[in-house]
């Protein structure tokens, strides 16, 4: 299946997004200073706004934390983070950071990174998942699992946002379920353990094509010039983000969506922006029907003002019908509406903890 070097240096990915910090951070604060493995971190966070996460990690680990360079080495005991609005990409030697498509609405993402890492280390691989909402994370692990690797995600119980471990535990079988304060001690036994790297790649030819393909995707090579459009079935869906046609795949049992520029999503992340879509439809309805009243008012008043009575009480009428129409539509709005999910800040840039 692949031609990679034998005895892949060790990776520990870890991804997640609301609610991942504080995990985050007991995670790392148990990791020891001899570590041997290279740990890569992708927490959600806005693409506009500086990250303090180096300085909130760094001041409870005991291994150097700094933001990943692009094509900088990678060592063992070290912990490289994502910078802002690039994706995080692991290969053999080296880290890369990319402008690639945003996969459900992220940049970076956790599922780029998990991928990236699962194609270049194979089964050297520990994939950690942490709170977060919505689907991100799910197909990097089932990835990871693929091709021989270790996955562990943190108790739904425990995460303040449980949708992305939720998601990963129903598509992925993982191999262990913790509390965060018991996720650095599991990735310290599981990379001392004597069969750690030996796991058995499960990954079919179509499988491992189509990941190279995503992978490069995400190095920013054109998904219609590798051809994305044949590696899946068509979907009767469109992209949110650019409106291109979109495939499916099926990984395990998760659903996915990619559309021929490039851009991913999960399908739970696929439903919650056609949600927000049809909102915005909506709303445009409701201005267009606005701006409808407020030129038959216009109209009215000039009609009366010259002396065409008959027809000011035309437009008043039409006018009032317009009305009535938009009460329903304002109705489905707020009903809608509560389907979206609550908003949520982003750690990772927040400030400093004082």
């Amino acid at each position: 299946m692949s031609d990679s070097q034998l005895n892949p240096l060790p990776v520990v990915v870890i991804g997640g997004s609301a609610g991942a910090l504080e995990p985050l951070r007991e995670v790392v604060a148990g990791l020891p200073p001899d570590l041997p493995a290279a740990v890569l971190v992708v927490i959600h966070c806005p693409p506009d706004a500086p990250s303090y996460l180096p300085q909130i990690l760094q001041s409870v680990s005991a291994l150097p934390v700094r933001q990943a360079r692009h094509e900088e080495a990678l060592e063992l005991g070290r912990i490289y983070l994502a910078v802002p609005n690039r994706h995080l990409l692991v290969g053999r030697d080296q880290v890369r950071l990319s402008l690639g498509p945003r996969e459900n609405r992220s940049r970076p993402s956790v599922d780029v990174l998990f991928r990236s890492a699962a194609y270049t280390h194979e089964a050297s691989v520990i994939g950690v998942l942490l709170s977060g909402m919505l689907g991100d994370g799910t197909s990097g692990l089932w990835t990871i699992k693929r091709l021989g690797g270790r996955a562990i995600v943190q108790h739904p119980e425990e995460a303040l946002y449980p949708g992305m471990p939720l998601s990963a535990l129903q598509n992925v079988e993982v191999d262990a379920v913790l509390p965060a304060s018991e996720i650095a001690a599991r990735v310290q036994a599981m990379l001392s353990a004597p069969d750690f790297g030996k796991g058995e790649a499960q990954m079919n030819d179509h499988e491992w094509q189509r990941l190279q393909t995503e992978v490069a995707i995400a190095d920013e090579t054109s998904a219609f010039e590798l051809g994305i459009l044949n590696e899946g079935e068509f979907s009767a869906f469109t992209c949110p983000e650019c409106h291109g046609a979109m495939v499916r795949f099926l990984e395990g049992g998760a659903m996915r969506f990619r559309c021929h520029t490039g851009h991913a999503y999960s399908a739970e992340a696929l439903l919650s922006d056609l949600r927000q879509a049809a909102e915005v439809s909506l709303w445009n309805a409701v201005r267009g029907m606005e701006e409808h009243i407020m030129l038959l008012d216009h109209l009215a008043k000039h009609s009366a003002e010259a002396s065409q009575p008959q027809q000011a009480d035309l437009y008043q009428h039409e006018a009032e019908d317009v009305r009535r129409q938009i009460t329903p539509i304002r109705q489905a709005m707020g009903e809608l509406a509560q389907l979206l999910p609550e908003p949520v800040p982003s750690q990772a840039s927040a400030g400093p903890e004082r």
